[in-house]
């Protein structure tokens, strides 16, 4: 009876992981062949199940707590994480012997039904203050460069647009300078959007 709902709940758990569009620890292969084998210990695999989801499941921030990022920094990127709606695979750089007072770099790529998006922030702490630099690539493969731009200006009509390479790459910058948009060409009916910010809050 127990192996029983052992097979169930591991039979379950392969079936999300299966066919959710990301990234996780085990393939669909590997699963199905170490479901098969009987000299793997069922329970073992359950419990790895589980640990594979959980690690996905962390977020940026709760991932630079554990690495022992500066406080100030970590609630920012936190900030930044909910702003940017991030949740995705998660990827953090920090310093193995002093991640409080040096940078930390903190990456999250995820998967939409039209494209892919990355986020990158570099944390660098400064005593009781934290400055942040970030980068979020979107590859758009339904939409043209020309109506994101449009889209924009619709809802910014104060937005600075400029044009080089024959259209090839469009440059959108805001009256307060806040931030920077590289809109690049990728095919015809395809954009990469790059958003650059550089932020210094409290100075």
């Amino acid at each position: 009876m127990f192996n029983q709902i052992l097979d169930l709940f591991i039979k379950i758990y392969i079936n999300i992981l299966i066919t959710k569009e990301r990234v996780y620890y085990f393939d669909k292969l590997t699963l199905e062949v170490l479901f098969m084998n009987k000299k793997i210990n069922k329970f073992f695999l359950l419990v790895s199940l589980l640990f594979s989801v959980n690690a996905f499941a962390s977020s940026l921030s709760d991932e630079a707590i554990e690495r022992g990022v500066n406080e100030t920094c970590a609630s920012y990127l936190d900030q930044m994480a909910k702003s940017y709606n991030l949740q995705g695979l998660n990827i953090t750089f920090a310093h193995p012997e002093n991640p409080a007072s040096l940078p930390s770099l903190h990456v999250s790529s995820q998967k939409y039904n039209n494209g892919t998006s990355t986020f990158s922030a570099t944390l660098m702490p400064d005593g009781e203050y934290c400055y942040i630099s970030t980068v979020n690539v979107t590859s758009i493969n339904n939409q043209t460069c020309s109506e994101i731009t449009q889209l924009k200006v619709d809802v910014d009509p104060e937005l600075q647009v400029s044009s080089y390479a024959e259209g090839g790459y469009t440059v959108i910058t805001p009256s307060d300078n806040s931030y920077q948009i590289i809109l690049t060409t990728a095919s015809e009916y395809g954009c990469t959007m790059t958003e650059t910010r550089m932020l210094w809050p409290g100075r």
